[in-house]
């Protein structure tokens, strides 16, 4: 009896482990929607808002005229990808 349930185990078993990493795959949120925009190099950036270092909510328009901003983007970093 256990020679003939071991096979069919380990087949299911076997199974399980292939079709898991596709099931896992599937359950992950779907990648946001890149923005297109028509901005040259020149161009003035569109006025945004974002968390600063110090936990305040910080304007692109609050710098405007005050102070000089460098806007730097690192592909994929802090993704562990």
């Amino acid at each position: 009896m256990i020679k003939r349930i071991l096979p069919l185990f380990l087949a299911l078993l076997l199974t399980g482990l292939f079709t898991m990493p596709a099931a896992v795959q599937a359950q992950q949120p779907p990648l946001p929607q890149i923005a297109h925009t028509f901005l040259k190099v020149g161009d003035m950036a569109p006025d945004f808002t974002l968390r600063s270092d110090k936990g305040e909510m910080v304007k692109l328009s609050d710098f405007r005229d005050k102070k000089d901003v460098i806007l730097a983007f690192y592909v994929l970093a802090f993704t562990g990808g």
